[in-house]
């Protein structure tokens, strides 16, 4: 092997991870932090970071370095990590700075105008920037790989090495099963108990909660923080990941939302701190993100076992709760919502049809298929055909997603992160005794452990599809979600 050449490699794609973590902060803070005036300057600052990251990425020399190491005799890790280098210079290698600079620099401008169109009703305000960004996000798409369509180009970059052919077998079986599901739910008009539905949650005591919660999960504060942003999120890496939250009159939204990003941080803290800087310490796409996240929020918070053991917690924060049983506790943390239209709010079920909508909607507007004034239409027109139930605004429809100013094709990793941590659920559960009973006592430590040896451990250094195969025993399959949710909720629902 030439030494040489890959100590070198590798010590070139660590500048590229800093500049990538710096804009990450520089993110985090415009979404948390930054006075709502600094966003001329800190466009430009991302739009520099974005061109400095771009150039050390594609420099002659990094091509160079992976054309002497073709061939070469590496191990498993050695290997990974040439490969993962390679597909990153492959895909930006071709795309020119300047139209690296432009997308960063609208991507940075397009939150405050989302923000505001969102706040303002105001759907039109926001088109511009929306269809400037569709054609950014395609003249990229054409650089990266002229010979593959825009936005399957756009998907390999969310859910790499999870195809867009297996992303659309999962959805197929996934209306099959959920549709009719949903339909004999509704039917069954069955009387679950909705305790938090009254009452007042103060703010203040709500963010209370989510501390005491990321506390019990044993969240670390010297790796990480939580704050207040428009949109739940998650930010950092192994050694920095910072999770926020929102909160609404409902206090199981801002709670659910807190744990979902818990889920995201432990993936980031559980990747191996030797490996910084390097393919090796970085996490795979969206789909395995989001199935950590899914995970401990349904698989753990949503659970009858994490009620018996958080329902007196939220009774000391909440007094006038104090009446309520552990079996009404799980009913209201579980009910369906099919009037419901913020996907982030959604129910278990439900929520699958709003990531179908956007899936649909988004890739008929990347191909040119409808025009973005065609938007609001067609997202009302498919959430009555999907939910039953039409937005009255736009704020509550096409606007709700902070995600079109960022990247397009990205939400269909939400599912198929539902799809893996149902799938990962069960695996855990033939390896670890007593999951239940664990998580009653507050015993989160196997599972996360679990999840670091199976997952969060090998960071990019097997592709997505292997993982999954290596971590579970077999290809990426909706039939445990399926299997999850058809029990669970025949059982809350009596059908």
């Amino acid at each position: 092997m030439s030494s040489d050449a890959y100590d070198e490699l590798t010590e070139r794609y660590e500048k590229v991870v800093a500049v990538h973590d710096a804009s990450g902060v520089l993110n985090w803070d415009q979404q948390t932090k930054m006075p709502s005036g600094g966003t001329p300057a800190r466009s430009k600052q991302l739009s520099t970071l974005s061109s400095v990251g771009h150039d050390l990425l594609t420099d002659d020399q990094v091509g160079e370095l992976l054309d002497e190491l073709d061939g070469e005799t590496l191990d498993g890790e050695e290997a990974a990590v040439v490969r993962e280098i390679r597909r990153d210079y492959e895909r930006a290698a071709n795309v020119p700075e300047e139209l690296v600079e432009e997308l960063t620099e609208t991507q940075s401008e397009a939150q405050p105008i989302w923000q505001q169109a969102k706040a303002e009703d105001d759907f039109d305000h926001f088109a511009p920037t929306l269809e400037r960004l569709r054609d950014l996000h395609v003249e990229r798409a054409e650089h990266v790989d002229p010979d593959v369509e825009p936005y399957v180009v756009m998907h390999e970059d969310s859910l790499p090495y999870i195809d867009i052919e297996t992303v659309e077998g999962v959805f197929a079986d996934l209306r099959e099963a959920l549709v009719p599901l949903i339909d004999d739910l509704k039917d069954a008009n069955a009387d679950l108990a909705a305790p938090f539905t009254e009452g007042e949650y103060p703010e203040d005591d709500q963010m209370a909660l989510s501390e005491r919660v990321l506390d019990m999960l044993n969240y670390d504060r010297d790796q990480g923080r939580l704050d207040l942003s428009p949109h739940p999120f998650t930010s950092g890496n192994q050694f920095d990941c910072r999770v926020t939250t929102r909160f609404k009159d409902d206090p199981i939204k801002g709670l659910m939302a807190t744990i979902h990003e818990y889920g995201h941080a432990s993936y980031n803290l559980g990747l191996p701190q030797e490996h910084f800087g390097s393919p090796l310490g970085l996490s795979l796409g969206s789909g395995v993100h989001e199935s950590q996240s899914r995970f401990w929020e349904n698989h753990v918070g949503r659970s009858r076992a994490f009620w018996e053991l958080f329902l007196p917690e939220m009774q000391e924060h909440f007094p006038h709760l104090d009446g309520v049983s552990v079996d009404e506790a799980y009913e209201g943390a579980n009910q369906l919502y099919p009037e419901n239209l913020i996907r982030v709010e959604a129910d278990e079920l439900t929520y699958h049809m709003h990531i179908i909508l956007r899936f649909e909607t988004g890739r008929e507007f990347v191909r040119g298929e409808i025009d973005v004034d065609e938007i609001p239409h067609v997202w009302n027109d498919r959430m009555d055909e999907y939910l039953g139930v039409v937005p009255e605004t736009d704020t509550n429809g096409c606007l709700q997603d902070i995600h079109w100013t960022g990247r397009f094709a990205a939400f269909q990793g939400y599912t198929i992160g539902s799809v893996l941590a149902a799938q990962l659920d069960a695996a855990m559960r033939e390896e670890v005794d007593g999951v239940d009973e664990k998580i009653r006592n507050g015993e989160f430590e196997p599972l996360l452990g679990w999840m670091r040896e199976n997952v969060h451990q090998h960071g990019m250094r097997y592709p997505s599809d292997e993982l999954i195969e290596r971590a579970t025993g077999e290809p990426l399959t909706a039939e445990y979600f399926i299997e999850y949710v058809e029990e669970k909720f025949g059982e809350l629902y009596g059908v």
